[in-house]
Formats: structure tokens, sequence, C-alpha cells
């Protein structure tokens, strides 16, 4: 099978409600490249939501959406982080951390009414939410003589290619975001240029 070189996340962060006998249940979805950027958003809940009863949360990483991580936060097992991260992989999405936050109504609703509720909730979010198709980009850095940018500038523009960082002296430096599919053929275009460094540096 051929490397995807896109996936599905959403824009911006957005939120969900769901209420079942006197429980309410807010979603809170977000954007993330990182488990530390949820953790962040966790503990911004708790201190926003100190009254609350839990707030449970499910992550999804990486391009192959192999990471994942799931936090019950004193619910029963499997009641509330799983039904987060499976609607996650339902919706087939990643780079994205959902949490929910659960005020407690006074009735208990049994392990069938918590798998729901946070499903739905995170549902709901889902669905308030704009989702967007990311590509897998390699960063390159290149390095070139001043000489040389008028046939760098022809590649960069030819490739549709993102400049993230630049710094023009006499040697020239650009940051370049290359799609993956997309980087034989680029690296190859730059490698005809005389006296052109690049640079591997990471993935996004």
């Amino acid at each position: 099978m051929l490397f995807e070189d896109n996936y599905q996340t959403i824009k911006t962060p957005s939120e969900g409600i769901f209420r079942d006998r006197g429980s309410k249940f807010m979603a809170f979805a977000f954007p993330i490249n990182q488990e530390h950027d949820l953790k962040e958003k966790v503990n911004i809940l708790k201190s926003l939501h100190p009254k609350a009863n839990h707030h449970c949360w499910a992550l999804r990483l990486g391009i192959d959406r192999s990471v994942f991580k799931l936090n019950d936060d004193g619910e029963p097992s499997g009641t509330a982080g799983r039904p987060i991260l499976n609607t996650l992989l339902s919706k087939e999405l990643t780079n994205i951390g959902v949490v929910v936050v659960r005020y407690f109504g006074g009735t208990l609703l049994g392990v069938p009414g918590l798998i729901n509720a946070y499903k739905c909730a995170t549902e709901d979010a889902i669905t308030n939410a704009e989702i967007i198709s990311q590509t897998v980009n390699d960063v390159y850095s290149i390095t070139f003589d001043y000489l040389q940018m008028n046939s760098i500038m022809k590649v960069i523009k030819d490739d549709g290619l993102t400049i993230i960082n630049q710094e023009f002296d006499n040697n020239c430096n650009i940051q370049l975001s290359i799609r993956k599919s997309m980087v034989n053929q680029t690296i190859n275009k730059f490698s005809k240029i005389d006296g052109v460094n690049l640079t591997y540096n990471f993935t996004i």
C-alpha cells in the first residue's frame, strides 16, 4: 500500500453538549500536534470547571493514526475515554484531542448510559467542528549562493512549496515544507542547481 500523505483533522477548537437525567456532558475538541497540547487544555478546563465531577479525555495522533491515549478520570473503566476515542476512530480523525467535562446530576446512568453520553457529547463537538484535510509534509533546509536565487525561487513557485523561514545574506538559507508525495521530484530539481545543499529537518 502506498504511503498516505494526507489526513483529516479539525481546523479550530469546537464544543458540544449532551444531557441525560440531570447530568451534563460538555465536550471540547481541539486540533493538537502532541500529547502535551491536550494536557494543557485539560488543566485549563479543570480550572474553568472546578466543580465538575469528571474531566475525561482521549486523543489520537500521528499520520498513521497509531498513537492514542485515553483517561476515564474516575468514571468506570471503559465508559468515558474509550467511547470518546471510538468516535474519533469512526470519524477517521487524527491530531485531535477531546475533553468531556461531566457535571453529575444525581442519577446514576449505568455503563450503557455513560458510554452513550460520552459518545454523543463527542459527536456533537465534532459535528460543530470544521473538518479539514491536511497533507503530510517534510521540512527541509536549503542553503545556496545568492546568485542561485532565481533558480531556487522558480522551483519553489513551480512546485507550490511553503516557505517557513528564510535568511538572505551572501549565503542564503530557506526552510521549506514539501508535500511528502512530491519530495523526490522537488529534491531532484534542486539537485540540478549548482552549489545547493538540502538538509532534512522533520515531518509535519
